[in-house]
């Protein structure tokens, strides 16, 4: 009834309102959309190729709050899962300990990304036929860096993982302790002794010699073994590890049914002879893949969330 009363001009005017007004209310709606997305994780998957390992190699990326509208840079957690497993690990297992962690503000928002490696141990095979450890090191680490704008420093890398991948993380880290400002590791699957010929079948049943001979050469290339084995590394490389200041955690339950806290003790008294520190426990009744695991998870993030808080405002607490 209104424009009966107007000019021809000012219905014009009303009529070019009214559509400003529209098209502010989309672009109003379309805002609160992307910023409702905004506000929640959100999980992808990368895939990576590369001629250091074949096939085609996933990497699922969960991604904190916020992260797409932010300008700052974001540190990683790099988390090597167990085996035989996948990237599927991310949202199976750790994404709930993650997320929970975020809401309790114990751990700072980061991105943390979980690839699929197979049954590799994380290693070069002694025969050139697969390189998982290059891969993680010169492709997965560079293209995370790149596509998600990470911190390319020591203080912005953490890496972790559970049994095969505890192994993994703690021989990756051991090698290049500068590139990593922590370490944590579960159950790590790892064998009592500094010399290959010394481990004993009790130590080894998890492992039969197909699994040695199609990583570490057959036979069993001893010197590569020991180059590999992070408990011959922290004794060999002490004086780097403790120059480099890498936080280092691992715990393995003292009913691990794979007898993996042989292994453990093993580091852990290798790391107290060379002045090593480190955290370091045995979780009583604890198996090795149990309902025990996320409760350890839980542990091993409030670990980083520990040395994050220590590293940002020098107050370390437990």
């Amino acid at each position: 009834m209104l424009l009966d009363h107007m000019k021809p001009g000012n219905a014009l005017s009303m009529f070019s309102l009214v559509v400003a007004l529209s098209l502010f209310s989309g672009l109003l709606s379309s805002s609160q959309v992307v910023g409702a997305d905004n506000l929640r994780p959100t999980v992808e998957t990368l895939v990576v190729e590369s001629d250091l390992v074949p096939g085609q190699v996933k990497v699922a990326v969960l991604l904190p709050p916020g992260f797409r509208t932010s300008k700052t840079s974001f540190r990683l957690l790099l988390w090597l899962h167990g085996g035989p497993g996948d990237s599927s690990y991310l949202n199976r297992e750790l994404q709930p300990i993650i997320e929970a962690a975020w809401k309790r503000g114990t751990l700072p928002p980061m991105v943390v990304a979980v690839p699929s490696a197979r049954r590799s141990f994380y290693m070069d095979f002694r025969d050139g036929s697969q390189k998982w450890e290059s891969l993680i090191l010169k492709a997965v680490l560079p293209t995370l860096q790149k596509k998600y704008r990470l911190k390319r420093d020591q203080d912005g890398t953490l890496i972790g993982g559970y049994s095969m991948g505890g192994m993994g993380s703690l021989r990756i880290a051991f090698k290049y302790p500068r590139r990593f400002l922590a370490v944590a590791a579960i159950a790590p699957a790892i064998e009592p002794a500094y010399r290959f010929g010394d481990i004993q079948p009790k130590d080894r049943e998890y492992r039969n010699n197909g699994v040695y001979e199609r990583i570490y050469g057959d036979p069993v290339d001893q010197k590569f073994w020991q180059a590999n084995h992070p408990p011959t590394l922290a004794r060999d490389n002490s004086k780097l590890l403790i120059a480099s200041k890498l936080k280092v955690y691992f715990e393995v339950g003292d009913a691990d049914e794979l007898g993996l806290f042989r292994g453990g003790e093993f580091l852990h008294r290798t790391l107290l002879q060379r002045n090593v520190k480190h955290e370091y426990r045995l979780v009583h009744g604890a198996g090795h893949e149990d309902d025990t695991l996320p409760d350890r998870l839980a542990d091993a993030v409030r670990f980083f969330g520990r040395v994050l808080k220590h590293r940002d405002t020098g107050s370390l607490s437990r």
